[in-house]
């Protein structure tokens, strides 16, 4: 039996820590075929599947999740 991998995440380097608002979103996409979200205040990780991932993505490029004022 093979061990699971863990994820390993990486911050945005557009995210910046500090005491006031230390709220960043991390990403992990090492381990093959998932894709792992996690907030850095709770630790709290969402997965997804790569092709999930890829749709998310497309669809936030074109604006498809912004929200209106």
């Amino acid at each position: 039996m093979s061990a699971v991998p863990e994820f390993e995440f990486r911050t945005s380097s557009a995210c910046t820590y500090n005491n006031s608002d230390p709220r960043c979103v991390e990403v992990a996409t090492n381990v093959p075929g998932k894709v792992a979200v996690r907030n850095s205040v709770t630790g709290r990780t969402v997965e997804f599947t790569a092709d999930e991932w890829t749709g998310f993505l497309a669809g936030a490029k074109v604006g498809e999740f912004d929200l209106s004022a």
